[in-house]
C-alpha cells in the first residue's frame, strides 16, 4: 500500500512538473519567438531570397540532419523510466552522440561541399566555410546534452526553456545587429549568430548544473549528480561503462530517428537533392513555411515534449496494461483524452481562422513578395496540416513512451514504408502542383502516422474501460460554431480585403475577433471535462510551485 502511494505521488508530481514544463514552454517560446518573428520580418527586407534558401534549407537542413540522427536516440532512450537508475552508465551513453556526430558529419559534409548543387559564388560567397561552421555547431551542442536530459529527468522544469529561449534571442538579435549594421559579412552574419547560439547554449547549462552541484547537489536527494566529475564519462570497475538495455533501445530509436528525421524534413531533402526550387523559391517556401508553423512551435512542440516526459516517467515501458499500476493507466488516459481535445480544439482554431486571413498577414508580413502568387494558398494549405500535427505529436508522445523495445523496432519498418511513400508523393506532387504539393504530401504522411497510432493506441487500451481516443471529436455546439465562424469570416475576406484600404481591413479584422469569443465562450460552455481538467492542473501547478527547481 506504502508503495502505492509513493508512486502515485511520483506520478502526481511529474505531471505537475510536465504541466510546469509546457506551461513555461508555451509562454517563453512566445516571448522568444515573437521576437524572431519580428526580427524576421526586418531581415527578410535587407537580404535576398537566394541568402535565406540557402541558410533556412541547405545549412539548416544539414544542422538538423546532423543533431537528429546524433542526439534524439539518446535522449528519448535515456528519459525512459527505469532508464537513469545508474546514472554513471546512462552519462557515458549519452556522451557517446559526439563522436556519433563527428561520424555523421563526415560524409554530409562532403555531400553538402562537393556533390550537392553549389550557389553561385558571386551571389552566395564562403559557401563551404559555412557549411564546416553549421557541422561544427551540433558537436558543441551536444556537448550539452547530457546536463539536458539531467536536467529534464529530474524536473529542472524551466531550465531548457528559460536557456533555449534566450539563445534562440542571442541569436535572432545577433542575425539581426549584422545585417543592419554589417550587411557586407553576407553569410558569415549566419555563422556568427549560429556560433554564438551554441556557445550560449552550452555555457549556460554547465553553469547553472556547476553552480546547483556546488551549491546544492549534496542536500537534494533527488539529484543524483553529487560531483562535479559525474557529469562527464568515467568507467567504474563493479559495471559496464553503459548499459546494454539502455544502448540496445537507444539503438532502437537511432533507426526510428534516421526515418523520422526523412518524414519530418522530407520537402527539404526533395528540395535539395532534386532541385526541385530554385533557391529563392526555397527560401520564398521556407519563409512561408516558418510562418504556417508558428502554433507548432509556440504550443504543440511544448505539449508533446511535456507530454512524452510524461507518459515515460509513468508509463513502464513494454509492460502490459494489466500489469501497470490503475492510477497511472487513470491519470495517462485522463491526460491523453483531454490533451486530444486541447490539441484539435487549438488545430481547428488554425485552420477556420487561417482560412481567411492568410492573404492578409502574409501582405502585412512581407509585402507583395510573400502575399502573390501561391503564397496564401500553401499559408491555407499550412493551417490544415498543424491540425494533423498536433494529433499526431500528442499520439505519437504517447505510443513512443509505451512501446516496448520489440514494438519500436517493429515500427521501424513501418516508418520505412512510411518514408518510401511520402518522398515519393513529394517528389510526385511537388513536380505537378508546386510548392504546395509539399504540403498535400506531408499532410498524406501525417494521416497515415495518426492511424498507425490510433491502432495502438486502440490495442493498448482495449482490456480496460478507458477510451481516450475519444477526446479527438469535439461537441456539437462546438463544431457548429467553427462552421459557422469560418463561413462568415469568408465572405468577410470576399468583400472587406484586402485591397479596399485600412479600415476595411481593420473591420475584417474585428469580425475575426468577434468570432474567435464565440468560439471561446462555446468551448467554455460545452467541453467541460476539458475545463476542469485545465482549472485541475493549473490549481496543482500553482500548489506546487513553491518547490520547483
Amino acid at each position: 500500500m506504502a508503495d502505492t502511494h509513493t508512486k502515485t505521488a511520483t506520478n502526481r508530481k511529474v505531471l505537475a512538473g510536465a504541466a510546469r514544463l509546457a506551461s513555461y514552454n508555451m509562454i517563453l517560446q512566445v516571448l522568444f519567438r515573437l521576437t524572431t518573428f519580428v526580427l524576421n520580418a526586418l531581415i527578410l527586407r535587407h537580404i535576398s531570397k537566394e541568402m535565406l534558401g540557402v541558410v533556412s534549407v541547405r545549412l539548416q537542413l544539414l544542422y538538423n540532419t546532423i543533431l537528429f540522427m546524433s542526439g534524439e536516440a539518446f535522449r528519448r532512450a535515456c528519459l525512459s523510466q527505469g532508464q537513469h537508475k545508474q546514472w554513471t552508465q546512462t552519462i557515458n551513453l549519452l556522451w557517446c552522440s559526439i563522436p556519433l556526430a563527428i561520424f555523421c558529419s563526415i560524409p554530409l559534409v562532403y555531400i553538402w561541399m562537393s556533390v550537392l548543387e553549389q550557389p553561385d559564388p558571386g551571389v552566395i560567397a564562403n559557401y563551404s566555410f559555412s557549411v564546416f561552421i553549421f557541422a561544427l555547431s551540433t558537436w558543441i551542442e551536444l556537448s550539452a546534452q547530457p546536463l539536458l536530459v539531467l536536467a529534464q529527468a529530474t524536473l529542472f522544469v524551466k531550465l531548457k526553456v528559460i536557456i533555449e529561449g534566450l539563445a534562440v534571442a542571442g541569436k535572432s538579435l545577433l542575425i539581426a545587429s549584422l545585417v543592419l549594421f554589417f550587411p557586407q559579412l553576407g553569410i558569415y552574419i549566419f555563422c556568427i549568430s549560429q556560433m554564438g547560439y551554441v556557445i550560449i547554449h552550452l555555457s549556460m547549462y554547465y553553469g547553472y548544473i556547476i553552480y546547483y552541484i556546488v551549491a546544492k547537489g549534496s542536500q537534494d536527494d533527488d539529484f543524483p549528480i553529487k560531483s562535479v566529475r559525474d557529469i562527464f564519462p568515467r568507467f567504474q570497475s563493479k559495471q559496464q561503462w553503459i548499459n546494454p538495455q539502455q544502448a540496445c533501445l537507444t539503438l532502437s530509436f537511432f533507426k526510428q530517428g534516421f526515418l523520422k528525421q526523412i518524414l519530418t524534413e522530407g520537402e527539404r531533402y526533395i528540395m535539395t537533392f532534386f532541385d526541385m526550387l530554385s533557391f529563392g523559391d526555397q527560401g520564398i517556401y521556407d519563409t512561408i513555411n516558418n510562418l504556417g508553423s508558428l502554433a507548432a512551435r509556440f504550443i504543440f512542440f511544448p505539449i508533446e515534449e511535456s507530454t512524452y516526459l510524461f507518459f515515460s516517467q509513468t508509463l513502464e515501458r513494454g509492460v502490459p496494461v494489466h500489469k501497470q499500476p490503475k492510477e497511472s493507466i487513470t491519470l495517462a488516459s485522463t491526460l491523453l483524452k483531454c490533451l486530444l481535445k486541447c490539441v484539435v480544439l487549438i488545430g481547428l482554431t488554425n485552420v477556420v481562422f487561417g482560412y481567411a486571413y492568410s492573404y492578409l498577414l502574409l501582405d502585412i508580413y512581407g509585402g507583395s513578395l510573400l502575399s502573390s502568387s501561391s503564397g496564401p494558398s500553401l499559408l491555407r494549405w499550412y493551417c490544415f496540416y498543424v491540425l494533423l500535427i498536433a494529433v499526431n505529436g500528442t499520439t505519437e508522445a504517447f505510443v513512443f513512451a509505451s512501446m516496448s523495445q520489440k514494438d519500436v523496432e517493429s515500427y521501424n519498418k513501418k516508418m520505412l514504408l512510411f518514408s518510401v511513400f511520402f518522398l515519393s508523393a513529394s517528389w510526385y506532387l511537388s513536380s505537378t502542383l508546386g510548392s504546395v504539393g509539399f504540403i498535400l504530401a506531408n499532410c498524406i504522411n501525417m494521416v497515415a502516422r495518426i492511424m498507425h497510432s490510433i491502432y495502438f493506441i486502440v490495442n493498448y487500451f482495449s482490456a480496460t474501460i478507458y477510451q481516450p481516443l475519444y477526446g479527438m471529436l469535439p461537441s456539437i455546439p462546438v463544431l457548429f460554431t467553427f462552421g459557422a465562424s469560418w463561413l462568415i469570416t469568408s465572405f468577410s475576406e470576399m468583400y472587406l480585403c484586402c485591397d479596399e484600404g485600412l479600415s476595411y481591413r481593420l473591420a475584417h479584422i474585428a469580425i475575426g475577433a468577434m468570432c474567435i469569443v464565440v468560439v471561446f465562450v462555446s468551448i467554455l460552455q460545452s467541453e467541460k471535462e476539458l475545463v476542469n481538467f485545465v482549472i485541475t492542473q493549473y490549481r496543482s501547478r500553482r500548489g506546487s510551485g513553491h518547490g520547483e527547481k
